[in-house]
Parts: structure tokens; C-alpha cells; sequence
């Protein structure tokens, strides 16, 4: 029998709070009243777009609807006791240079924050989330004492870390403080590039939430802050970003012309500059454009076609583990979509084995898992222990 916690069913106790029947919401949602049965009642997974629907209807936050954050896993792999250092961290930013904090040269920290970045971007969670808050507060206090716009970028991009490890972690409430911070010393580096970034960022955070016309919104202000500024290397490749992430979230709004629009945009910016992994620690690029073309054909429900893209995708081994572990759950959600359960769970199998920590708490990773258990009559041991390790 289907748990009673799972993400069905804390749809159906929010939309109970809201006095809606689920006849009553499904004519709110772009989904059938059939769907939304089978979701509530734990028979069928529910995918992000249906999650971030809801949320967006129920105005509440995703995380309600997914049990974000998994405290139970993250006390397992003993994340959970690191959080509170950097909700310190990210709050205690306006008190200056800490009296009794001694601080390394500013190449010193430039480098430091480069090293975090890459952890990250390997995801190495524990230890990007260890070192974060002393970091944090060592950096802060050299730009108090000897300000720089060099030492005032480097926290930004330390900030821009927190973002990613938080929102990883699926602490948004964090994540979102985080991008507050990276705007915070932005300003002070004078680093529109770093502004635009941001921005980028700020888009997916909507886009997760399901509010597509903000995150549009946002990708667009971000693309004013560069035009403010000179054309460089560095900007295209944000810019292309911007249009990159444009693609997901109009994806996930089902505006698929927009998608083209984007896609042919970042295309134009690829053709311009190539692969440009280390602008601002993003990954812009060829194969940044094709994962970024899978993941809108997965959020467009044209499942088939994302499975083929995402089987002729090359990612080369220097390319960040966590852009290949994405791409993997892509995969293996269009996969389960078609019907290729065991290539589904393969999928997800790759995910784990390059990014263990970024899997396990991937909400797209964790759907599918749920929905492959959905659909077996019998769950094989393979499933059984991915869906256990998952927690589910």
C-alpha cells in the first residue's frame, strides 16, 4: 500500500486546507482531475511541473508539497548540523570586521572562495558546506578591513556558493538570503556581471516555484544589467546563461515558442565564444545548450524526444559533476515518462554514482524513483535499495 507521506498526499492535505475538492483544483491546474487522483491517491509520481502548479494555485511553497528539506537523510549524512553556521553566516553579514578573526592576503581568499566553487560544482556537499561559514566570515572581514573590489567579487561568488549548496540541500529559504548577500557585495565590487548572475539565479528560484512569469522577468532584468556595460567574453557567456535558463522556465510555462526563441539565442552566443566553463564558475556552452534543450523537452512533456537527445548527448569527463548528474535525472525522468522503467532506473543509478549527496536530495530524482515503484507490481531489489537510500 502507498505510504500516507508521500508527495500525493501532501497535496491533498493542502488543497483540503484551501477547501478545494480535487475536482475543484484540477480545474484550477493544467492537469486532469484523473492526474490528480492518481497523484493524491499515491498510484501516480507527481512531477515538478504538477508540484510547482499547485503550489503556484494553493500560493504556498513547493517545499511544503515535496517535505523539503530531508532532514532524516540529511542527519543520516551529517549535513543537518552544518545548516545552522551558515544561516549564521549568511545573517551577521552588516556587523563589520570581527575583532577576533585573523585574515589571510586577498589572493589567498580569491583562491579559497575558486576552491569552494569547485567543490561545489564536484559536489562535494559536506565539505563546501564545512568550510562555508568560517570562510564567509574571513572574507567579510578582510573586505571590512582592506575593502577591494576583487575581495568584494571573490564573496560574492562565496555567497553565489552558499546559494548553490542550500538549494541543493533544499533549504530555499536560505538559498534565496544567499542571492540577497551576492547582490549585497556586488554592489560593492562594482561587478554588473556578478549582478546579471544573479539574476540568473533569482529565475530559477521562481522557476522552481512555478511562478514563470517572474523568472522570466528576471532573466530579462538581467540582460539589461549587462547591456549597462561593455561587451566582453564574460558577458556573452552570462548572457547565454540568462537565455538558457529562460528555456527551462518557459518549458515549464509550456510556451515552447519561447523555448525555440531562447535555444536559438544561446545557440547564436555559443557559436560566438564556444565552451566557456570558468566565466563566473558556469558552464556555458555546446553541451550546456543540448542539456540545457533536454531538460525543456522533459519540462514540455515531449518525453520521447528528450530521451533522444539526452542518449546523443557527449559529456566529456571535465565538464562539472553536477551539471552530468542533472542531465542524468533528465534522462532517467523522461525515460520512466516512455515507459523504460529499468532504463529509468539505470538513469538514476548514473546520477548516484557520480553525484551520490546531489542525487539523493534531487526532488526530480526522487519522483521518479517514486514512480517507478508506482508502476511495478513487484519492486526488483535494485529499486527497492535505490528507493530506500533515498529515503522514500
Amino acid at each position: 500500500m502507498p505510504r500516507d507521506d508521500h508527495t500525493g498526499a501532501r497535496i491533498a492535505h493542502q488543497r483540503k486546507i484551501a477547501g478545494l475538492t480535487q475536482r475543484g483544483l484540477s480545474m484550477k491546474i493544467p492537469y486532469s482531475y484523473s492526474m490528480l487522483h492518481q497523484v493524491e491517491s499515491g498510484h501516480k509520481a507527481a512531477s515538478p511541473d504538477l508540484v510547482s502548479a499547485v503550489a503556484r494555485t494553493l500560493h504556498i511553497d513547493v517545499t511544503a508539497l515535496t517535505g523539503q528539506p530531508y532532514m532524516t537523510e540529511l542527519q543520516q549524512d551529517r549535513l543537518a548540523e552544518l545548516i545552522r553556521p551558515i544561516r549564521e553566516s549568511l545573517d551577521l553579514y552588516d556587523l563589520g570586521a570581527e575583532p577576533d578573526v585573523a585574515t589571510r592576503e586577498t589572493p589567498q581568499l580569491v583562491e579559497a572562495a575558486a576552491t569552494l566553487c569547485e567543490q561545489v560544482r564536484a559536489t562535494q556537499l559536506n565539505q563546501a558546506a564545512g568550510t562555508l561559514p568560517k570562510l564567509i566570515a574571513e572574507m567579510t572581514t578582510a573586505a571590512y578591513r582592506t575593502p577591494s573590489a576583487e575581495l568584494w567579487a571573490a564573496l560574492g561568488s562565496t555567497y553565489r556558493t552558499a546559494h548553490d549548496v542550500t538549494v541543493k540541500l533544499g533549504f530555499i529559504d536560505l538559498s534565496t538570503i544567499a542571492l540577497d548577500r551576492m547582490e549585497w557585495a556586488a554592489q560593492r565590487a562594482s561587478d554588473p556581471v556578478l549582478s546579471a548572475v544573479r539574476q540568473y539565479m533569482r529565475g530559477l528560484v521562481y522557476h522552481r516555484e512555478g511562478e514563470h512569469t517572474i523568472g522570466l522577468r528576471l532573466v530579462t532584468a538581467g540582460h539589461r544589467i549587462l547591456a549597462q556595460g561593455e561587451e566582453t567574453r564574460e558577458s556573452l557567456a552570462v548572457a547565454g546563461q540568462l537565455h538558457l535558463g529562460a528555456t527551462v522556465i518557459a518549458a515549464r510555462a509550456q510556451d515552447e515558442s519561447m523555448v525555440d526563441t531562447h535555444l536559438d539565442e544561446a545557440k547564436r552566443i555559443v557559436k560566438r565564444i564556444g565552451e566557456a566553463e570558468r566565466v563566473h564558475w558556469l558552464s556555458f556552452g555546446p553541451t550546456n545548450w543540448a542539456a540545457h534543450q533536454v531538460s525543456a523537452l522533459t519540462e514540455l512533456g515531449q518525453y520521447g524526444k528528450a530521451v533522444e537527445k539526452a542518449r546523443k548527448l557527449h559529456m566529456p569527463a571535465s565538464w562539472p559533476t553536477s551539471r552530468r548528474a542533472h542531465v542524468w535525472i533528465d534522462r532517467g525522468r523522461s525515460e520512466m515518462e516512455t515507459g523504460h522503467n529499468e532504463a529509468a532506473l539505470k538513469s538514476i543509478a548514473r546520477a548516484r554514482e557520480v553525484a551520490p549527496q546531489q542525487t539523493r536530495y534531487h526532488p526530480g530524482a526522487r519522483a521518479t524513483i517514486e514512480g517507478l515503484v508506482q508502476q511495478q507490481r513487484r519492486t526488483p531489489d535494485a529499486l527497492g535499495h535505490m528507493s530506500a537510500w533515498l529515503g522514500l
